[in-house]
């Protein structure tokens, strides 16, 4: 994204006969592609040599007002034709655009990027799109928050089998379950925040960040360039500068908005994953149209393809931060080029892919199909051995000995398990104590004892209290957008 480079349009090809990154043709949302399009990049430059412009004369640099009307006016007049041709000449992005700018505005032209160097448009443009591009992300996790919140709230207190190593643990609830998902997604969204509101603008720095340049067109004026610097901040928005650069911002910036990308990659990862699983078992399913085909050869099948396309592309996502980690790690004193092309790819594919999968995951997230019958089942299978210490504080309040009841329960249990494992059949331990006389007074308790709900704890009370405390007043910010439905590309 920096200068330097040789598109030699190469960006006329397209269509069936040439490569297209499938971020771009089959899923990333419209506007996050049109921002890390040329268009909004050079738009972007153009508009920042603009406001530089405007700056200058406020501060008395002897540029017209006809100058800077001209440039206004030629803000989207963009050759890229010419441009493309200019670059293959000079092997020079902004030089090439510089001189394309001036074609369209000769009277201005010779004030176009006046005292500024390549990094000006380059990494300014950069943190301009970080910036808008966190502000489509975040109001699409707060969407994925809150779908998953009303499901959470909807199945708080539904009963299912918990599982720790992938093996039968104690009982949860499906909305408990949901809630581990909401509070890493939270996490993200509060991470995506903070990382975008700490992002600082480049501003008019020169060619080794001393403003020497500027220094020198001010006549020696220390004021006035920073006067400047600050003006060009707050055109583009930004509330501060660094003071501190090379000829480039920092690429620990970088390193930061990568990094909480591949952070929520991993937890859309695992929520995921959790779906997958529980497809598999048949106590849930993400949405699955009356159309779709789920496999090409077997037409039963019902494959969850919205949650693999979510795991797929989070890897993608969380490999991307190795580059920015590596392209910090070799900036040789105040820059070096080669972090140039890399950037080009790493940063709007990061977004790209985090646009998709959250994208995805509301559309997921909003079409959950629970199997409660289903979790009933495998909880009756599993119930009677968890019941089992409370079977023997029933047994030793009625007058029992424990330990003869844990010596009578283990046989039992042995037993029981044999028929699952070896029988394949279904898990009779309850019926073994109904029919064992040494159980009988307690007979009577067995339904209670085994009531799915007396083994949740306070599941039901930490959903609550957590969509409550944590998950709403998080999400108020975006009361505004959260009626927008989730579309997928393909």
């Amino acid at each position: 994204m920096a200068a330097g480079g040789d598109r030699g349009g190469r960006e006329a090809a397209c269509g069936h006969d040439s490569y297209r990154s499938p971020l771009v043709s089959r899923y990333a949302s419209p506007e996050m592609c049109f921002l890390f399009s040329d268009k909004y990049k050079f738009r972007t430059w153009r508009q920042l040599w603009l406001w530089l412009a405007e700056a200058e004369q406020a501060l008395g640099l002897p540029i017209t007002d006809e100058q800077i009307q001209e440039m206004k006016s030629n803000l989207d007049n963009i050759d890229f034709k010419m441009a493309a041709e200019e670059e293959k000449q000079l092997r020079h992005d902004v030089m090439a655009h510089v001189h394309t700018f001036a074609h369209c505005c000769p009277k201005a032209a010779g004030i176009i990027h006046l005292g500024a160097t390549s990094c000006y448009v380059g990494d300014n443009t950069d943190l301009i799109i970080l910036r808008n591009a966190f502000d489509l992300l975040l109001p699409k996790l707060a969407r994925v928050i809150s779908r998953l919140a009303d499901f959470a709230k909807e199945r708080a207190d539904l009963p299912t089998l918990g599982f720790t190593h992938f093996q039968p643990a104690q009982l949860t609830t499906v909305g408990k379950r949901c809630c581990l998902w909401i509070q890493d997604l939270c996490m993200d969204l509060q991470s995506l925040k903070r990382v975008r509101d700490e992002l600082r603008f480049r501003g008019v720095k020169g060619t080794t960040g001393t403003q020497a340049s500027f220094l020198q067109l001010f006549e020696g004026d220390d004021q006035k360039v920073e006067q400047l610097d600050k003006m060009v901040t707050e055109k583009a928005g930004f509330k501060r500068a660094f003071i501190i650069t090379g000829q480039t911002y920092t690429r620990k910036v970088d390193i930061e908005v990568l990094s909480v990308l591949a952070s929520l990659g991993a937890s859309v990862h695992k929520i995921c994953t959790d779906i997958r699983l529980l497809a598999n078992l048949k106590e849930m399913e993400e949405p699955f149209e009356k159309q779709q085909i789920g496999s090409s050869a077997m037409p039963y099948k019902r494959n969850p393809m919205r949650s693999e396309r979510c795991c797929s592309l989070a890897r993608h996502l969380m490999a991307l931060v190795t580059d920015p980690l590596q392209t910090a790690s070799v900036q040789w004193f105040e820059r070096t080029l080669d972090d140039s092309a890399n950037r080009r790819i790493c940063l709007a594919e990061a977004f790209l892919t985090a646009d998709t999968v959250l994208n995805t995951l509301q559309n997921i997230s909003e079409g959950l199909v629970v199997y409660p019958k289903v979790i009933e089942r495998r909880i009756r299978q599993e119930l009677p051995f968890m019941a089992t210490e409370n079977i023997i504080m029933a047994m030793v309040k009625a007058g029992g000995n424990r330990q003869d009841c844990h010596e009578k329960i283990r046989v039992l249990s042995q037993q029981a398990a044999a028929v699952v494992k070896q029988e394949g059949g279904d898990n009779d331990l309850i019926e073994r104590i109904q029919a064992d006389a040494y159980f009988s007074p307690i007979h009577s308790q067995l339904d209670h004892l085994l009531d799915p709900s007396s083994f949740t704890g306070r599941a039901s009370q930490q959903v609550q209290r957590f969509l409550e405390e944590e998950v709403c007043p998080l999400l108020k910010p975006y009361e505004s957008v959260m009626k927008v439905k989730a579309e997928l590309c393909l």
